[in-house]
Parts: structure tokens; sequence; C-alpha cells
């Protein structure tokens, strides 16, 4: 990370480090300018630690540089979100903070309540987000000089979904992207830790003119095998792209669904809607069965899709298999027809993270009502089913490896939300109805027989 930031003609560098811990980072970019990597003549350092049983280590660290260095330290025990939010708002009694020129971060990680004292801080000098790591980013991007360089270490999970949009667009309205970092895998890189989606490391300059985007990638954190790649920035935001998504390329080669030509439409342009499955067990407890019954109807949940195939009822599988139609339930039921699903999480170890399935009417002939529970996400079109071979040729789609691969860019949580399968380019309806017609007429096909029909629509 301290390796990340581009040397300038600064003589004087200002240092932020918010949330230091016990000084990794600070130490870090202190033994790159021992080292000759900079050329400042001095370094003023702020570190800001509120666990005071961190402060001994944090001095201890940092006291191994200030002897042999043109460096000032301080390390500040306050509460890193308010200091900067008084200084950025020029509160009479506030003690100002300079304008930084660097800022190397790994923030903390907590959701941050929408009563909390903390969001309505953060409120009040143009900052709404739901944790502390963006909170903690935006503002030392707020806190840099205009040509500033900042360096963090992020959870991905803030280059997509609809909560950290506000944060995307505040970033990318003052800042350029200038390098992406990504870890090949999670497990490798954090195997001491739980993390259940991927790390990214960003640089960004502030007031930057937004150019190409480097983007790195290594396996581990040795960075051995690291590999680099420099990407036009309509690869890394694309332009129609109103929820600012941010991609991540692994290669340097366009993948399938960016190409021109055939895969161009929205799910709106070619009439059908994705959304969550309806049915919330926890809120409809007490109708849920066991096993069909009497006044019940399937419920579907995750566990009964095996492949192409369906298992209901299942026996054994620790959730309900009907849930009781009535007035309280009804409104949350489809009708029995064809539709695409597609899980919404898998496991961090699967191979594939959209994994799409055909929900067909003839499973369920008894029956003129379906339940479909949250955890999956449902094609359907005004909340009836979608025609066979259109439902049959989303889930070829979906399956491709050219459509994982693109979810990945932009994600690197094992969570598939409705707004990431919108934002994906589709086939037009045609194509998907011959697509649904080949698969109808496949008895078992393979994941390189589903991936030449990608390449037939690149033809």
């Amino acid at each position: 990370m301290a390796g990340m930031f581009k040397s300038k003609s600064e003589q004087i560098c200002r240092l932020l480090d918010a949330g230091a811990g016990i000084g990794s980072l600070s130490a870090a970019f202190l033994e790159r300018w021992e080292n000759g990597g900079f050329h400042f003549s001095r370094v003023e350092l702020d570190t800001f630690e509120i666990d005071e049983t961190l402060h001994q280590y944090l001095n201890r660290t940092l006291a191994e540089y200030s002897p042999h260095l043109n460096a000032v330290i301080n390390v500040r025990p306050e509460d890193f979100v308010h200091a900067a939010v008084d200084s950025l708002r020029g509160s009479l009694f506030a003690k100002s903070l300079p304008e930084y020129t660097h800022a190397i971060l790994n923030p903390p990680y907590k959701k941050i309540r929408s009563d909390s004292a903390h969001r309505t801080a953060l409120r009040q000098v143009g900052i709404e987000t739901v944790n502390l790591y963006s909170a903690f980013v935006a503002l030392s991007l707020a806190l840099l000089k205009n040509g500033g360089q900042l360096v963090a270490i992020l959870p991905r999970s803030f280059c997509n979904g609809p909560y950290y949009r506000p944060f995307r667009e505040f970033i990318l309205k003052r800042a350029a992207i200038r390098h992406l970092h990504l870890f090949g895998s999670r497990n490798k890189a954090f195997k001491d830790d739980a993390v259940l989606q991927e790390n990214i490391i960003i640089l960004l300059e502030r007031g930057g003119h937004q150019g190409k985007v480097k983007v790195t990638t290594s396996t581990d954190d040795g960075f051995s095998d690291i590999q680099t790649q420099q990407h036009p920035f309509d690869r890394i935001v694309l332009p129609d792209d109103p929820e600012t998504f941010i991609h991540v390329p692994t290669s340097a080669g366009s993948d399938a669904i960016e190409l021109p030509g055939s895969i161009h439409y929205s799910l709106e342009q070619i009439g059908i809607k994705v959304s969550t499955g309806p049915v919330v067990d926890f809120r409809l407890k007490e109708y849920l069965r066991d096993m069909p019954g009497p006044n019940t109807v399937p419920l579907l949940y995750p566990g009964h899709f095996n492949g192409r195939n369906i298992e209901w009822p299942k026996p054994g599988l620790k959730k309900p298999n009907a849930i009781q139609r009535n007035t309280a339930t009804e409104k949350w039921l489809f009708p029995n027809g064809y539709y695409c699903v597609v899980r919404r999480f898998s496991s961090k170890e699967e191979k594939r993270r959209i994994v799409a399935c055909v929900v067909r009417p003839d499973s369920f002939r008894n029956s003129t009502l379906l339940g479909l529970e949250n955890h999956l996400n449902v094609f359907h079109e005004g909340k009836k089913g979608l025609p066979e071979k259109i439902a049959y040729g989303l889930a070829t789609y979906l399956n491709t490896t050219a459509v994982d691969e693109t979810f990945r860019r932009f994600s690197g949580h094992t969570q598939v939300n409705a707004t990431d399968l919108r934002l994906i380019k589709y086939p037009s309806r045609e194509t998907l109805s011959a697509m649904g017609k080949w698969a109808i007429q496949c008895i078992e096909p393979t994941q390189a027989i589903i991936d030449e029909q990608m390449e037939r629509l690149r033809a």
C-alpha cells in the first residue's frame, strides 16, 4: 500500500492514518521515505486511534522513525469521524486539521445506524453512507488537498449495490481512481480472518483528471505473482450505468458481455422483470407447513433446486415445503408458470456465483399458485410466468461463464441481488427464445456446451 503512492515534488508531506491500530501502515510509509522512495524534507503525521489499549504499541512502532527522520508524529485519541466533521465544518471550538497531502487507511468495519451520532455528523458534511469504513474514506478524501493521494484497503462491497451508491458518487465526484488491486483468493490473502467477501486496495487522487486505471491482481499477500493491466475508465465505471458500479476487469480483453451486437438490452427493454422472492418465511411463520396438505401451495427454497431439476417436496430439507393459502399469504404468491430463478447466496467455495434454474408448471400440476422464498431472485413478467422458451433462454444465458465473470467484475460478495441482475446486459427477446428452444432439446448441457452458445452470440 505504501508503494502505491506516486512520488511527487512536495517538500512537506502531511500524512493521515485514520484508524491507525498499532501503526503498521504509517510505519510502511515512513520506511519507504527512509529508503528514498519519497523526496520529502519533512513529514507531519497524524494518526487517529480511539482504542487506548493500542496507544502504547502505536507509540512504540512510530518511535523507531522519529529520532533519525525529520518527522513530527501526533497520536490522536479522538473519534476520527467527529474530529474530521468538526474540522470540515469549521466548528468554532474544534481543532482544525491540516490539508493532508497523503492518507493511508485500513479503516474499521462497522455498520452505522441511521439514528446514530455518527450518521448525523456525516450528513452535516454531505456524506451519506452505511458503514464506518466508507465514512473514514470519504472524510479522509475530503480532508486532502487538491492533488492529494489516498490509499485504502476496503471490503469490496462498496463497488456495487444501492446502499453504497451515495459513497461511490461522493468519491467519483471528487477524485480520480488511479489504481485498483484485487486479491485473487481471499483464502490465501486473508487466511487468518473469516472474510466473507474480497478486499480491494484503491488509490485515489483528489481532484485528479480521470484517465486510464491501473489494475493489479495477486493470489496472495506475498504479491509474488502480481499481474498488471491498464484499462480505460469506461471499463471501470460503465458510462450508461445509473448505479455507478465499480468494475474490476481481470483480463486485458473485452469479455463477451462488453462486446457490441447482440448483447446490449436491459431487462426493461425486453419486457422482463426480476424481483427478490416475496415470501419472507419468518414473517409468515404461522402459515408454513413442513409438507403439502389441504389448502397449501408449494413453497420453493434454493435447496429445492438441483441443477436443472426441482426436487419437491423434499423431506429432510429442514425448510418448509408448503405455505398455507389464505387472505394473509395470497398477495405474496405467484401464479404457477415458467420462471427463471437465481439463488441470492452461494458459499465462498463455490465456483459460480450466478446459478440459474427453471421453474416448470408441470412440476406442480395440482397447484395454481407458488410460493417463492426470499433467498431466490425471480425473473417474471408482471408477477406472472414467462414463456417457456424465454425462461430456458434466460437460464442458459445466466449460466454462461461470461455472465459469471461479468458479475465478479463488480461484486466480490457471495450475494447476488436483483439490482445486480438488472444491470447485466441481455440478448434480445428473440435470441433468448432461440437459446431456450435449444436448451429444451438439449438433455444434459455441460458448461462447455452452454458457453458455445455464448460464442455464437459473439460471432
